[in-house]
Protein backbone atom coordinates (compact mmCIF):
# COMPACT_ATOMS: atom_id res chain seq x y z
CA UNK A 1 0.00 0.00 0.00
CA UNK A 2 1.46 3.42 -1.32
CA UNK A 3 0.46 6.52 1.06
CA UNK A 4 1.40 10.21 0.34
CA UNK A 5 3.57 11.88 2.49
CA UNK A 6 0.52 13.81 3.44
CA UNK A 7 -0.85 10.58 4.94
CA UNK A 8 -0.26 8.28 7.51
CA UNK A 9 -0.76 4.70 8.33
CA UNK A 10 -1.67 2.81 11.29
CA UNK A 11 1.55 0.61 11.35
CA UNK A 12 3.48 3.85 10.26
CA UNK A 13 1.76 5.87 12.71
CA UNK A 14 3.23 3.07 15.40
CA UNK A 15 6.77 3.36 13.66
CA UNK A 16 7.10 7.18 13.74
CA UNK A 17 6.32 7.12 17.74
CA UNK A 18 8.70 5.03 18.50
CA UNK A 19 11.27 6.60 16.31
CA UNK A 20 10.47 9.73 17.25
CA UNK A 21 10.60 8.74 21.45
CA UNK A 22 14.20 6.63 20.87
CA UNK A 23 15.74 9.62 19.32
CA UNK A 24 14.82 11.56 22.03
CA UNK A 25 15.05 10.34 25.17
CA UNK A 26 18.10 8.10 25.00
CA UNK A 27 16.64 5.61 28.17
CA UNK A 28 14.08 4.44 25.40
CA UNK A 29 14.55 1.16 24.64
CA UNK A 30 12.20 -1.24 22.48
CA UNK A 31 12.18 -4.92 22.59
CA UNK A 32 9.86 -7.81 21.54
CA UNK A 33 8.94 -10.97 19.43
CA UNK A 34 10.79 -10.44 15.97
CA UNK A 35 10.67 -6.68 16.31
CA UNK A 36 14.30 -5.66 15.21
CA UNK A 37 15.59 -7.94 12.60
CA UNK A 38 11.81 -8.93 11.07
CA UNK A 39 10.34 -5.67 11.63
CA UNK A 40 7.37 -6.72 13.98
CA UNK A 41 5.44 -9.57 12.89
CA UNK A 42 2.81 -6.73 11.42
CA UNK A 43 5.65 -4.78 10.13
CA UNK A 44 5.46 -1.96 11.85
CA UNK A 45 8.73 -1.65 13.36
CA UNK A 46 11.46 -2.06 9.80
CA UNK A 47 14.54 -0.73 10.16
CA UNK A 48 14.89 0.73 13.86
CA UNK A 49 17.74 -1.78 15.08
CA UNK A 50 19.70 -0.56 12.26
CA UNK A 51 18.92 3.29 13.06
CA UNK A 52 19.60 2.68 16.64
CA UNK A 53 21.40 -0.71 16.97
CA UNK A 54 21.28 -3.80 19.33
CA UNK A 55 21.58 -2.64 22.70
CA UNK A 56 18.62 -0.33 22.36
CA UNK A 57 16.22 -2.21 19.72
CA UNK A 58 16.74 -5.99 19.65
CA UNK A 59 14.62 -9.33 19.32
CA UNK A 60 13.41 -11.74 22.59
CA UNK A 61 12.96 -15.34 23.12
CA UNK A 62 8.89 -16.30 22.74
CA UNK A 63 8.58 -15.95 26.77
CA UNK A 64 6.44 -13.18 27.66
CA UNK A 65 7.07 -13.48 30.96
CA UNK A 66 10.48 -12.74 30.56
CA UNK A 67 9.64 -10.18 28.41
CA UNK A 68 7.40 -8.07 30.73
CA UNK A 69 10.16 -9.25 33.78
CA UNK A 70 12.69 -7.53 31.75
CA UNK A 71 10.51 -4.77 31.00
CA UNK A 72 9.78 -4.23 34.87
CA UNK A 73 13.30 -4.78 35.56
CA UNK A 74 14.50 -2.14 33.44
CA UNK A 75 12.13 0.26 34.16
CA UNK A 76 12.95 -0.26 37.99
CA UNK A 77 16.63 0.81 36.96
CA UNK A 78 15.83 3.91 35.33
CA UNK A 79 15.39 3.24 31.28
CA UNK A 80 11.74 3.49 29.74
CA UNK A 81 11.39 -0.03 27.97
CA UNK A 82 8.69 -0.66 25.05
CA UNK A 83 7.70 -3.94 24.96
CA UNK A 84 5.90 -5.83 21.97
CA UNK A 85 4.18 -9.21 22.52
CA UNK A 86 2.82 -10.31 19.68
CA UNK A 87 -0.51 -11.55 20.23
CA UNK A 88 -2.28 -10.27 23.17
CA UNK A 89 -3.82 -13.23 23.72
CA UNK A 90 -0.33 -14.37 25.43
CA UNK A 91 -0.92 -11.61 27.92
CA UNK A 92 -2.23 -13.80 30.34
CA UNK A 93 2.26 -15.40 30.60
CA UNK A 94 3.13 -11.86 31.24
CA UNK A 95 0.17 -11.22 33.78
CA UNK A 96 2.29 -12.33 37.05
CA UNK A 97 5.30 -9.50 36.24
CA UNK A 98 2.51 -7.07 34.48
CA UNK A 99 -0.17 -7.13 37.47
CA UNK A 100 1.90 -8.06 40.81
CA UNK A 101 5.22 -6.40 40.00
CA UNK A 102 5.23 -3.53 37.74
CA UNK A 103 1.32 -2.38 38.19
CA UNK A 104 2.57 -2.70 42.42
CA UNK A 105 5.24 -0.88 42.40
CA UNK A 106 4.78 2.46 42.94
CA UNK A 107 2.11 2.09 45.54
CA UNK A 108 4.56 -0.57 47.74
CA UNK A 109 7.39 2.20 47.31
CA UNK A 110 5.26 4.76 49.27
CA UNK A 111 4.70 6.14 46.22
CA UNK A 112 8.45 6.87 45.62
CA UNK A 113 9.27 4.69 42.48
CA UNK A 114 7.85 5.04 38.97
CA UNK A 115 7.85 2.07 36.25
CA UNK A 116 7.54 3.79 33.05
CA UNK A 117 7.09 0.78 30.60
CA UNK A 118 4.81 0.53 27.67
CA UNK A 119 3.44 -2.95 26.34
CA UNK A 120 2.59 -3.54 23.01
CA UNK A 121 0.06 -6.02 21.03
CA UNK A 122 -2.40 -6.66 18.87
CA UNK A 123 -5.48 -7.45 19.47
CA UNK A 124 -9.04 -8.49 17.21
CA UNK A 125 -10.72 -10.86 15.05
CA UNK A 126 -11.08 -10.41 11.10
CA UNK A 127 -7.80 -12.02 9.98
CA UNK A 128 -8.71 -15.32 10.02
CA UNK A 129 -6.35 -16.07 12.78
CA UNK A 130 -8.28 -18.42 14.73
CA UNK A 131 -9.64 -18.53 18.58
CA UNK A 132 -6.34 -18.74 19.65
CA UNK A 133 -5.15 -15.75 18.19
CA UNK A 134 -8.09 -13.26 17.70
CA UNK A 135 -9.38 -12.11 21.13
CA UNK A 136 -9.24 -8.95 23.21
CA UNK A 137 -8.17 -9.65 26.58
CA UNK A 138 -8.83 -6.30 27.65
CA UNK A 139 -11.04 -7.28 30.47
CA UNK A 140 -9.05 -9.36 32.13
CA UNK A 141 -6.54 -6.64 33.20
CA UNK A 142 -9.47 -3.66 33.65
CA UNK A 143 -9.54 -4.28 37.63
CA UNK A 144 -6.24 -3.63 38.31
CA UNK A 145 -5.02 -0.42 39.45
CA UNK A 146 -1.80 1.18 38.45
CA UNK A 147 -1.79 0.21 34.86
CA UNK A 148 -3.09 2.56 32.21
CA UNK A 149 -4.92 0.61 28.74
CA UNK A 150 -5.09 2.91 25.71
CA UNK A 151 -7.06 1.45 22.20
CA UNK A 152 -6.70 4.01 19.38
CA UNK A 153 -9.27 3.82 16.12
CA UNK A 154 -6.82 5.83 14.17
CA UNK A 155 -3.54 6.68 12.69
CA UNK A 156 -3.23 10.14 14.06
CA UNK A 157 -4.64 8.95 18.10
CA UNK A 158 -2.10 5.93 17.80
CA UNK A 159 0.43 7.92 17.28
CA UNK A 160 0.35 10.95 19.65
CA UNK A 161 -1.14 8.35 22.22
CA UNK A 162 2.01 6.05 21.71
CA UNK A 163 4.27 8.95 22.35
CA UNK A 164 2.39 9.91 25.58
CA UNK A 165 2.23 6.12 26.63
CA UNK A 166 6.06 5.64 26.27
CA UNK A 167 6.31 9.17 28.50
CA UNK A 168 3.33 8.44 31.16
CA UNK A 169 4.97 7.62 34.34
CA UNK A 170 3.11 4.62 34.55
CA UNK A 171 2.77 0.67 32.77
CA UNK A 172 0.78 1.32 30.00
CA UNK A 173 -1.05 -1.54 27.74
CA UNK A 174 -1.36 -0.25 24.59
CA UNK A 175 -3.67 -2.17 22.11
CA UNK A 176 -3.22 -2.18 18.43
CA UNK A 177 -6.28 -3.57 16.31
CA UNK A 178 -4.73 -6.05 13.56
CA UNK A 179 -7.37 -5.07 10.89
CA UNK A 180 -6.14 -1.30 11.36
CA UNK A 181 -2.55 -1.31 10.45
CA UNK A 182 -3.24 -0.86 6.91
CA UNK A 183 -5.58 2.04 7.44
CA UNK A 184 -4.53 5.47 6.82
CA UNK A 185 -5.92 9.51 7.04
CA UNK A 186 -4.53 12.77 6.10
CA UNK A 187 -1.85 13.11 8.59
CA UNK A 188 -2.21 15.73 11.92
CA UNK A 189 0.18 18.14 13.22
CA UNK A 190 1.32 16.96 16.36
CA UNK A 191 1.78 19.43 19.63
CA UNK A 192 2.12 18.78 23.04
CA UNK A 193 2.05 15.64 25.21
CA UNK A 194 -1.74 13.94 24.63
CA UNK A 195 -3.89 13.70 28.01
CA UNK A 196 -4.27 9.69 28.58
CA UNK A 197 -7.66 8.94 29.75
CA UNK A 198 -9.25 11.40 27.61
CA UNK A 199 -11.91 10.01 24.49
CA UNK A 200 -13.43 12.72 22.25
CA UNK A 201 -16.60 13.04 20.28
CA UNK A 202 -16.28 12.04 16.43
CA UNK A 203 -19.65 12.89 15.33
CA UNK A 204 -22.24 15.28 17.16
CA UNK A 205 -26.08 13.85 17.81
CA UNK A 206 -29.31 13.92 19.40
CA UNK A 207 -30.81 10.77 19.75
CA UNK A 208 -28.67 7.73 20.99
CA UNK A 209 -24.60 8.10 21.56
CA UNK A 210 -22.99 5.21 20.49
CA UNK A 211 -19.31 4.62 22.29
CA UNK A 212 -16.65 2.48 21.12
CA UNK A 213 -12.81 2.41 20.25
CA UNK A 214 -10.22 0.75 17.86
CA UNK A 215 -12.01 -1.30 14.91
CA UNK A 216 -15.52 -0.57 16.62
CA UNK A 217 -15.88 3.53 16.20
CA UNK A 218 -15.53 2.79 12.02
CA UNK A 219 -18.33 0.20 12.87
CA UNK A 220 -20.22 3.23 15.00
CA UNK A 221 -19.51 5.82 12.10
CA UNK A 222 -21.07 3.42 9.71
CA UNK A 223 -23.80 2.92 11.97
CA UNK A 224 -24.49 6.35 12.60
CA UNK A 225 -24.42 7.58 8.63
CA UNK A 226 -27.47 4.80 8.41
CA UNK A 227 -29.63 5.85 11.46
CA UNK A 228 -29.28 9.35 9.61
CA UNK A 229 -31.32 7.75 6.98
CA UNK A 230 -34.18 7.44 8.67
CA UNK A 231 -34.18 10.46 11.17
CA UNK A 232 -32.40 8.79 14.16
CA UNK A 233 -29.52 11.44 15.18
CA UNK A 234 -26.37 9.70 16.40
CA UNK A 235 -24.02 10.81 18.53
CA UNK A 236 -20.23 9.05 18.32
CA UNK A 237 -18.23 8.66 21.30
CA UNK A 238 -14.55 7.18 20.77
CA UNK A 239 -12.79 6.30 24.29
CA UNK A 240 -9.32 5.74 23.34
CA UNK A 241 -7.98 4.85 26.29
CA UNK A 242 -10.12 2.32 28.66
CA UNK A 243 -8.54 3.12 31.93
CA UNK A 244 -9.06 5.32 32.80
CA UNK A 245 -12.37 5.72 31.14
CA UNK A 246 -13.35 9.36 30.53
CA UNK A 247 -16.90 9.32 32.97
CA UNK A 248 -17.52 12.98 31.65
CA UNK A 249 -17.31 12.63 28.22
CA UNK A 250 -19.72 9.78 28.81
CA UNK A 251 -21.91 11.13 31.22
CA UNK A 252 -22.53 14.25 29.13
CA UNK A 253 -23.19 12.74 26.23
CA UNK A 254 -25.74 10.44 27.57
CA UNK A 255 -27.29 13.18 29.87
CA UNK A 256 -27.72 15.11 26.39
CA UNK A 257 -29.17 11.99 24.54
CA UNK A 258 -30.67 9.96 26.94
CA UNK A 259 -30.01 6.72 25.24
CA UNK A 260 -26.47 5.23 24.77
CA UNK A 261 -25.05 1.56 23.71
CA UNK A 262 -22.04 0.24 24.19
CA UNK A 263 -20.08 -1.25 21.62
CA UNK A 264 -17.49 -3.90 22.48
CA UNK A 265 -15.39 -6.42 20.45
CA UNK A 266 -14.99 -8.68 23.35
CA UNK A 267 -16.76 -11.27 25.67
CA UNK A 268 -20.28 -9.66 27.23
CA UNK A 269 -19.45 -10.89 31.06
CA UNK A 270 -16.84 -8.85 32.16
CA UNK A 271 -16.17 -6.59 29.77
CA UNK A 272 -15.80 -2.19 29.61
CA UNK A 273 -19.05 -2.17 27.99
CA UNK A 274 -20.94 -2.76 31.03
CA UNK A 275 -18.21 0.02 32.81
CA UNK A 276 -19.98 2.47 30.57
CA UNK A 277 -23.10 1.59 30.97
CA UNK A 278 -22.42 1.51 34.52
CA UNK A 279 -20.86 4.96 34.54
CA UNK A 280 -24.26 6.48 32.61
CA UNK A 281 -26.17 4.89 34.41
CA UNK A 282 -25.46 7.50 37.23
CA UNK A 283 -26.73 10.34 35.59
CA UNK A 284 -29.38 8.18 34.48
CA UNK A 285 -32.75 9.88 35.52
CA UNK A 286 -35.65 7.02 34.14
CA UNK A 287 -34.13 6.06 30.99
CA UNK A 288 -32.22 2.65 32.07
CA UNK A 289 -34.46 0.90 29.12
CA UNK A 290 -32.15 3.28 26.93
CA UNK A 291 -28.79 2.26 28.30
CA UNK A 292 -28.02 -1.06 26.39
CA UNK A 293 -24.36 -2.89 25.28
CA UNK A 294 -23.68 -5.22 22.06
CA UNK A 295 -20.19 -7.51 22.22
CA UNK A 296 -19.53 -11.24 21.21
CA UNK A 297 -21.23 -14.28 22.47
CA UNK A 298 -19.24 -15.81 25.80
CA UNK A 299 -17.42 -18.54 23.12
CA UNK A 300 -14.51 -18.93 21.77
CA UNK A 301 -13.51 -16.82 18.43
CA UNK A 302 -14.79 -18.63 14.89
CA UNK A 303 -12.37 -20.02 12.56
CA UNK A 304 -14.39 -20.16 9.50
CA UNK A 305 -14.13 -16.28 8.00
CA UNK A 306 -17.91 -16.51 7.55
CA UNK A 307 -18.74 -17.16 10.79
CA UNK A 308 -16.31 -14.88 12.14
CA UNK A 309 -17.88 -12.07 10.18
CA UNK A 310 -20.63 -12.96 11.94
CA UNK A 311 -19.52 -13.04 15.33
CA UNK A 312 -18.71 -9.61 15.95
CA UNK A 313 -21.06 -6.03 15.48
CA UNK A 314 -20.79 -4.24 12.56
CA UNK A 315 -22.25 -1.21 11.34
CA UNK A 316 -25.31 -3.59 10.37
CA UNK A 317 -25.91 -5.21 13.64
CA UNK A 318 -25.39 -1.72 15.81
CA UNK A 319 -27.93 -0.28 13.30
CA UNK A 320 -30.43 -3.07 13.36
CA UNK A 321 -30.23 -2.83 17.62
CA UNK A 322 -30.51 1.22 17.72
CA UNK A 323 -33.87 0.86 15.38
CA UNK A 324 -35.26 -1.30 17.36
CA UNK A 325 -34.65 0.24 20.80
CA UNK A 326 -36.38 3.55 19.27
CA UNK A 327 -39.05 1.90 17.52
CA UNK A 328 -38.44 3.11 13.50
Amino acid sequence: MSVSKDELTFRGAIKEAIDEELAADENVIFFGEDVAEAGGVFAATPGLRDKYGDDRVFDTPISELALSSAAFGSAVAGMRPIVEIMFADFLFLAMDSLVNQSAKYWYLSNEQKSIPLVVRSAVGGGGGFGPIHSQVPISWFLGVPGLKIVAPSTPNDAKRLLKAAIRDENPVLFFEHKTLYSTAENREEITGVEVLGKGRILREGSDVTLVSCMRGVADCLGAAQLLSEIGISAEVLDLRSLRPLDSALIQNSFSKTKSLLAVEEGPITGGWAGEVIAIANEVNEGNGKNLWRMATEDRPIPFSPALENAFFPSAKSIFESVRERHGK
